[in-house]
């Protein structure tokens, strides 16, 4: 099943069913120690826009460590859909960074495009910091407006239930009384 490409299929299809259960709800568990995150480094869009990260400074951020060809990201990526359909998107900035082979940038395109998926994607620019350079994917970092890593799930996970959304509204809007 491996080599015919069953094997991706079967486990997207059981991984869908285990979201769906809610045994793989996100944590809303913050990191001990919150770390600061490295804003140093730059995206593209895939209109092949290059972003600095540091423009999203002062925002929380949904970051998002995935590939096309990583089966669990592909199950988690409906329910980030949703959450980002559901979310105040002034407030909260989605990076959706795929980090498939530099060579693949066509394949990442093709595979939002036809998933319909419409939350902002990109790839890494150049060099990622480390705080990145995460041995397991997906991983998520959920970043608060002054820089702290309020979250860090790795695996993959529903985002899309009522408790983590209301714990990103609440992070966003600590983050709005901070800034008046």
């Amino acid at each position: 099943m491996r080599y015919t490409g069953l094997l991706a299929g079967v486990s997207q299809v059981t991984g869908s069913l285990l979201l769906k259960t809610g045994f793989m709800d996100a944590s809303t568990e913050s990191p001990l120690g919150a770390k600061n995150f490295d804003y140093n480094f730059k995206i593209k869009d895939l209109e092949g826009n290059v972003v600095d990260f540091s423009s999203f400074k002062g925002k929380t951020i949904f970051l998002n460590v995935w590939a096309t060809w990583c089966g669990p990201c592909r199950v988690e990526m409906p329910s980030i859909q949703s959450l980002h359909d559901k979310v105040d998107n002034d407030n909260i900035v989605f990076v959706m960074l795929a980090v498939d082979e530099r060579g693949h940038f066509e394949k990442v395109t093709n595979y939002v495009k036809d998933k319909g998926f419409t939350f902002p994607v990109y790839v890494p620019h150049e060099y990622l910091p480390e705080q990145l350079m995460v041995r397991t994917i997906p991983t998520t970092f959920i970043i608060n407006s002054k820089g702290k890593i309020e979250s860090r799930e790795t695996g993959a996970a529903n985002y899309d239930t009522e408790k983590f959304l209301n714990f990103l509204r609440k992070i966003a809007s600590e983050n709005e009384g901070n800034s008046k």
